[in-house]
């Protein structure tokens, strides 16, 4: 199944190729979201394990299908060749710590806001922050993505499809992230799912982005993988994580990370 849905996305336009992934990012948010119409709520230690699996998986993607493949592909030796990396990730993680400081958004908890004060309703201010850091996933797929049809040898796309698939899979957690707590604000099912598939859009819409610039400016494809990755990693550290150690029982967001960094490690490397 997975060589030929592999097999079909190489015969697409790259850009047309991340379009479909990251619609299929979005849609498992939307999966996770549509929670909100069959549960009440989510246990508080199954969530923090879901989103320990999505800190371990977002690290791993990050190291295996984008620090390492920008390394290789780069020219020179010694610190010649870990420069271009080096500086897209620093860029990366620069980028995600403007937009944190220049837009209004809340944190996953309710308690925490950042950026300029604003009027808007918390609800929107939560679905802005989710939508934030979904931008490095949808970067990450269409860099991949253009990467791979660009020819380079250190880039597939069978390691694309597995980035996306990686993605999608924490993706899930995140929809129900955003949707159940919506729910126990007041909002109704249907907005509370409204504003957590919201959250994703910007996923394929940045996949789209990310396989376009890199189809155009060859040169810059170790910086702009790496680019991602420090994107992804800035997320994980300033979001994710935080958010898991709230409560007690921090040992189970703990093996959920572990979980997801060695599924997301196995199936790059052996797949990818």
């Amino acid at each position: 199944m997975l060589e030929e849905l592999v097999a079909y996305l190489g015969t697409l336009d790259p850009v047309v190729a991340a379009l479909l992934a990251g619609l299929f990012t979005w849609g498992v948010t939307a999966l996770g979201a549509s929670g909100v119409f069959l549960f009440k709520g989510v246990n508080k230690k199954l969530m923090n394990g879901m989103l320990g699996f999505t800190g371990g998986v977002m690290i791993a993607a990050s190291f295996w299908s984008l620090l390492s493949p920008a390394i290789e592909m780069s020219s020179g030796e010694k610190f010649e060749k870990v420069m271009p990396a080096a500086i897209g990730f620093i860029l990366g993680a620069l980028f995600i710590f403007g937009l944190d400081k220049l837009m209004p958004h809340l944190h996953l908890n309710f308690l925490k806001s950042e950026g300029p004060k604003s009027s808007l309703h918390r609800t929107t201010l939560l679905t802005i922050a989710i939508a934030l850091h979904n931008i490095p996933e949808g970067l990450a797929v269409g860099v991949l993505f253009g990467a791979a049809a660009s020819g380079a040898p250190e880039a597939s796309i069978s390691g694309a499809v597995l980035l996306a698939m990686g993605i999608g899979l924490q993706n899930f957690p995140e929809g129900i992230a955003v949707s159940m707590p919506l729910r126990r604000m007041g909002l109704s099912k249907w907005k509370s799912f409204q504003y957590g598939q919201l959250s994703a859009i910007v996923e394929p819409i940045f996949a789209v982005l990310g396989a376009f610039a890199v189809g155009f400016f060859m040169p810059v494809l170790p910086y702009a993988l790496a680019f991602a990755a420090g994107a992804m990693l800035f997320v994980v550290i300033e979001e994710v994580i935080p958010e898991t150690q709230q409560e007690e029982h921090s040992d189970i967001p703990i093996l959920g990370f572990v979980l997801g960094f060695v599924i997301m490690m196995v199936l790059d490397v052996a797949l990818g």
